[in-house]
């Protein structure tokens, strides 16, 4: 449904678009895979790599946000949109912030890249090749690499977007509805390695 969707508007939108299945049999998520596509296409384009995933609903200026914000900080790495609820509540998995009244929060805390803009300078200075294999998603180790390598990471409370956690994953539900259940599958089955 979401690929004929997707195939559908694309010449009306105008976008590319990249089916996994024909660049790979291994099973979701490919997080690795699609970082280092995606980084490759930003670098040669000499873009900043904008990542928005698939449970997360933008607003209309949410992406020019982002830009003019990294645009107007030279050391920024990683800038990310705040996750909030329908009810424009801050929610997972920027809990952490809640109650924050700045409009922007450096932090040296992992981002989430729930919708994450990814700098020139930071794209060209790690190679996501080097991404762990025996891992499922690199939000933690790229949020340090960044603040290793010098850059500053941004969370931008001014620009929220709307979070509904692992709506793309629903097997991740039961971490609210059945925790035993969801950790059992976490460990004991090594799903969703972080």
């Amino acid at each position: 449904e979401t690929k004929a969707g997707l195939v559908g508007n694309q010449l009306a939108i105008g976008y590319d678009l990249i089916h996994l299945e024909e660049l790979t049999d291994h099973p979701s998520p490919n997080y690795k895979l699609v970082l280092q596509r995606a980084q490759k296409m930003a670098n040669e384009a000499s873009l900043p790599l904008l990542v928005i995933e698939s449970d997360v609903v933008v607003q209309e200026n949410t992406i020019s946000d982002l830009l003019a914000f990294q645009k107007a900080n030279a050391k920024s790495g990683l800038v990310g949109s705040v996750t909030v609820d329908d009810k424009g509540v801050v929610n997972f998995p920027y809990l952490k912030f809640k109650g924050v009244k700045e409009s922007v929060i450096d932090t040296a805390r992992s981002l989430s890249f729930c919708c994450t803009l990814f700098s020139r300078d930071f794209l060209e200075s790690y190679d996501f090749v080097g991404l762990d294999e025996a891992k499922d998603w690199y939000d933690t180790f790229i949020s340090k690499k960044s603040i290793e390598l010098g850059f500053k990471n941004h969370v931008l409370m001014n620009a929220p977007v709307w979070h509904r956690p692992h709506a793309s994953r629903p097997w991740k539900q039961l971490k609210y509805s059945n925790p035993l259940k969801y950790y059992f599958l976490k460990f004991w089955k090594g799903m969703d390695k972080i």
